[in-house]
């Protein structure tokens, strides 16, 4: 119960009373806050992450009332793919925020500084304290990435960097650039635009005094014809026969296959059953309620055994494909090629290298290193086979 006690500024010692009604609102606000923080530092020492979730996580509540955080889709793959990237140190920060927007991802650049920094991906949770430095403990949510990618990640993201990125169009129409030699001189080719009147033409060419000049899109184009040429080996056909063989699948096609025919038999019986509840309903030896049960039940068995029909023949299906994949027939590979972000082309390039150029007619070999030679080869030499 309040009591008004209104204040006679006509006195002098009133002003002491109203300096009284004015600091204790205020101090009943501040201790407030200092248990709003502690009670915060508390659940962070526990392990808990009490503020709203950063992005790719959502809060959840648990059944028995603790507040935690878990992963939400698809932000928290883009998220792990963003790590992954920089961790690599061939983008700079921005082209990387750049892709995950494409991706998905949206966000402002200055938030997506702070995502790249936030240990609660990691799943440290970084506590605050006046009297001591900040330090980390290990939260109970389910981290995105491993602490090592995270700390490799920061160091990259925190080391001054001489040369963070070259042009996205260069890396990507270049990337044979290292790698062809010049028929001339013998040495690498770089590769550079030259300025049209109306546009820009990509070539390949030497250093120095050397005018050796290759069109580049045309290579490109050669390498990733000779590259779909590339199939499984018949020894990596037999080794896939092999796999196959272990996993039993003829055993396992005649069992699914004699559980489909019980699930066919049993649809047969309850397509029957209601056609015998219709007839001695219509017959009048069937009351319009226990028709309408015994055709309920029917409908329900029915949509039972037509779902697990569905699954059996899936389970067949692939089956089927998991024989064709063990049989004689080519299996063409590396046709996403072009589709491969330039990271990937010049790490595919250095296992595959193109030798032997024709660069007048595009002609080229390739040489397959570490365990690609045992398991590629092209179609003209699988049919010599």
């Amino acid at each position: 119960m309040e009591i008004d006690q209104p204040i006679d500024f006509s006195v002098p010692e009133s002003t002491v009373m109203l300096a009284v009604y004015l600091s204790v609102p205020e101090a009943e606000n501040s201790r407030r806050a200092m248990n709003t923080a502690n009670g915060i530092r508390r659940a962070k020492q526990m392990g808990r992450y009490p503020n709203k979730a950063p992005l790719g996580f959502i809060n959840l509540t648990t059944v028995d009332g603790k507040k935690i955080i878990t992963p939400k889709q698809p932000e928290a793959s883009i998220i792990r793919w963003v790590f992954l990237q920089l961790a690599k140190n061939i983008h700079k920060i921005e082209e990387v925020r750049k892709m995950a927007d494409g991706k998905g991802l949206k966000c402002s650049r200055s938030y997506f500084f702070r995502l790249i920094r936030n240990p609660a991906y990691c799943g440290l949770i970084s506590i605050k304290n006046e009297s001591i430095e900040q330090y980390k403990v290990k939260g109970i949510h389910e981290p995105l990435i491993s602490q090592a990618l995270f700390h490799e990640v920061q160091k990259i993201i925190n080391t001054k960097r001489r040369i963070t990125s070259q042009r996205d169009d260069l890396k990507a129409t270049f990337y044979l650039r290292g790698i062809l030699v010049c028929p001339l001189c013998y040495r690498k080719l770089g590769g550079s635009f030259s300025r049209g009147s109306t546009k820009r033409y990509p070539y390949y060419h030497c250093q120095k005094r050397c005018k050796t000049r290759i069109n580049a899109l045309f290579l490109n184009e050669c390498y990733e014809h000779k590259l779909r040429k590339l199939v499984l080996s018949n020894v990596a056909m037999d080794l896939f026969k092999s796999i196959l063989e272990d996993w039993n699948t003829g055993t396992l096609k005649a069992m699914y296959l004699q559980h489909r025919n019980l699930v066919v038999r049993e649809l047969i019986e309850q397509e029957s059953t209601l056609s015998q509840a219709r007839k001695l309903f219509v017959a009048d030896v069937l009351k319009s309620d226990d028709y309408s049960t015994v055709k309920r039940e029917c409908h329900v068995n029915a949509k039972c055994l037509k779902r697990e029909l569905n699954d059996i023949n899936v389970k067949l299906e692939r089956i089927d494909k998991q024989s064709l994949l063990g049989s004689r027939s080519f299996v063409s590979i590396l046709k996403t090629f072009p589709s491969l972000d330039t990271a990937n082309k010049k790490h595919l390039v250095s296992l595959i290298t193109p030798l032997n150029v024709d660069f007048q007619t595009g002609d080229m070999s390739l040489e397959l290193f570490g365990g690609l030679s045992k398991i590629l080869s092209t179609k003209r030499q699988s049919k010599k086979q």
